[in-house]
């Protein structure tokens, strides 16, 4: 879906939506979870996934590709990693002809790493399909733990202010009783 992600205008929610109906179709089709997935979880995810590779590539490009240990990082540097001379073309050939499309095809691009050379170690053979929603569960059902984790303590915060409400109740009754009985 780049070419609807890149369009200048158009509605992201609608794109994400469509994409989280299709990874739950997936899911589904494969029975590894009958919870729909959300469009704001397939955007979240996207950009924390970015957001990690930006890192990776930053890395890289200090220390070398092979200090990057990110499972991901080589699928997402060759969607995301391409040459500027490649970049400078596709912003053209995307934007020549309107008087602001000729002003961003202007603007230089920096990419974030050089694509890797030839004499690179070979990329792996890309993940099956399976593997990555096995990835994606593995991230949910961690997901659903910290969120119970986090909720048990909630709950025992509830308890101890709880606690210490009914301990300051007893003993402004039993300071109450006190004062009274000295009167």
């Amino acid at each position: 879906m780049d070419q609807e992600f890149d369009q200048p205008v158009c509605k992201k929610k609608k794109l994400w939506e469509t994409v989280a109906e299709r990874v739950t179709a997936k899911l589904q089709a494969t029975g590894s979870l009958d919870v729909p997935v959300k469009a704001y979880e397939c955007d979240l995810k996207w950009r924390n996934m970015l957001a990690t590779y930006r890192k990776n590539a930053e890395r890289a490009k200090r220390l070398g590709v092979q200090s990057v240990h990110w499972e991901f990082f080589k699928p997402m540097h060759e969607v995301l990693g391409k040459s500027r001379e490649d970049m400078e073309a596709q912003r053209g050939a995307k934007l020549s002809g309107a008087k602001l499309g000729k002003a961003i095809a202007s603007k230089r691009f920096t990419p974030i790493l050089p694509t890797p050379s030839a004499a690179a170690a070979a990329p792996p053979a890309p993940r099956p399909p399976q593997d990555v929603l096995q990835l994606y569960l593995e991230l949910q059902e961690r997901k659903m733990n910290m969120w119970a984790q986090q909720k048990a303590l909630e709950e025992r915060k509830i308890e101890a202010i709880n606690n210490l409400a009914r301990a300051i109740s007893s003993l402004a009754q039993d300071h109450g009783g006190a004062a009274l009985a000295k009167e």
